[in-house]
């Protein structure tokens, strides 16, 4: 019944004249909070927030109106897998901000510090109609590869140049025959080594003063990666690991059940074969539905309806660029959305795998993902089928400001469009 109650607490909203509303009439609305779907609907925008989601919604005076014509009105989307504001350039060394090489620490790693706002990867995501993102490290020879953070990408659009919106938001960490090796080339000693490590951060918090006085065991890790896997062991941030064996998934449902983790595995190629421990184990799942192609011993049992057996079982799935090649194409998260509909993902899961579900798996769901009253207003409207690959937003609203459909891209477009002017425009 949550739909009439919005609705019912729209009818008898009274809004003042506000040069900060923003109105959103006729659109076919995907709250994604219940799977309704409202027609002829409208959304209220107060400052940052959805003040009103309905039919026959008042729209105050002065706001800002935008028809959507009957076309879709969904949550901003957000993609958990990306390089955003720390990669410009991936053959660039220079430009690589994500990955920590030779340092004395390896979870320790905060990724926020390195963040750049104006980075020309934002308003080229941005258009697309992703309005926050999970910008996450990479590590060589690390099991644990440090903290990933939250961002908006309404940067340098009125909204201030500070992007993140939640840091070391997640801890992250790989398990498999590529992680293996930086412990000796065995899974045997992997999972050893994690194991090590969980009981060294929990000894360490808890003598954390004779620590200060040298007077306890070694560890196996920098006191930066300890401290920094404590919040996991205590259940304030997820602990997210690039795994894609079967068998190596089933070791780490017993860490997390052992340990008492709020685990995520990501890229999960073969998770379908565990979909019902998982499902029990409550561990989500971010997953790219394209990848199909048994790249390594690791993933030889991947399958185009991975993300429609996961949600079949149970399992809540966020859907992700985690491939490598995607580093710099977050915004083809739509597309690989559309995959997972094309093998049997219903539309409403796989757009629930864009906006809800990662808000729900990262924590930051009470602000974010579904079109509801006191929500963020992050907010897109759409020419038609968003996980349709020709289609684009008409309108996308981060924190309740209207963004510019700019980018660099565009303009350089623009700039040669016309290959009769002798002079194309000056490029900014």
């Amino acid at each position: 019944m949550r739909t009439l109650l919005v609705l019912t607490a729209a009818l008898v909203w009274s809004f003042a004249a506000n040069a900060d509303s923003i109105a959103i009439i006729n659109g076919t609305v995907h709250t994604v909070a219940d799977g309704s779907v409202l027609n002829n609907a409208t959304v209220v925008i107060e400052d940052d927030k959805i003040v009103a989601v309905g039919v026959d919604v008042y729209v105050p005076i002065g706001a800002i109106v935008i028809d959507a014509g009957g076309r879709p009105v969904t949550p901003g989307l957000m993609n958990v897998v990306t390089k955003m504001g720390l990669l410009e350039v991936g053959q660039v060394s220079g430009a690589d901000d994500y990955t920590s090489v030779g340092a004395p620490f390896s979870a320790g790693f905060d990724v926020s510090a390195g963040l750049n706002p104006d980075s020309v990867l934002i308003p080229v995501t941005r258009v697309d109609g992703v309005t926050r993102a999970v910008t996450v490290p990479s590590a060589f020879g690390s099991v644990f590869w440090g903290l990933g953070a939250i961002v908006h990408l309404g940067t340098g659009t009125g909204l201030g140049d500070d992007m993140v919106v939640k840091a070391r938001a997640a801890q992250y960490a790989g398990f498999g025959g590529r992680a293996a090796d930086a412990m000796g080339g065995t899974r045997g000693g992997l999972a050893v080594f994690m194991r090590q490590a969980f009981d060294d951060a929990l000894h360490y918090d808890a003598n954390r003063r004779n620590f200060d006085q040298n007077r306890t065991r070694d560890y196996v890790l920098h006191q930066l990666d300890l401290d920094a896997l404590v919040p996991v062991l205590e259940g304030d941030i997820p602990l997210v690991v690039t795994v894609n064996r079967a068998s190596d998934m089933r070791v780490l449902v017993g860490l997390a059940e052992e340990y008492n983790i709020r685990m995520v595995f990501s890229s999960a190629r073969e998770a379908w074969k565990v979909a019902d421990d998982l499902a029990a184990a409550e561990i989500g799942v971010i997953i790219d539905p394209s990848n199909n192609l048994p790249t390594s011993f690791d993933n030889v049992y991947a399958t185009l309806d991975n993300a429609k057996r996961l949600y079949d079982a149970g399992v809540k799935i966020a859907i992700a660029t985690t491939s490598f090649n995607d580093y710099n194409n977050p915004r083809n998260v739509t597309q690989i959305a559309g995959v997972g509909v094309a093998n049997g993902l219903p539309f409403d899961a796989a757009l629930a795998a864009i906006t809800r579900n990662p808000a729900e798996l990262f924590g930051v769901d009470d602000e974010y993902g579904t079109l509801e009253v006191g929500k963020d207003a992050d907010v897109v409207v759409w020419e038609g089928d968003p996980l349709e690959v020709t289609v684009l937003p008409t309108d996308v609203i981060i924190k309740g400001k209207v963004m510019p459909l700019d980018s660099r891209q565009i303009r350089l477009r623009d700039r040669y469009r016309d290959l009769s002017d002798p002079e194309p425009m000056q490029f900014r």
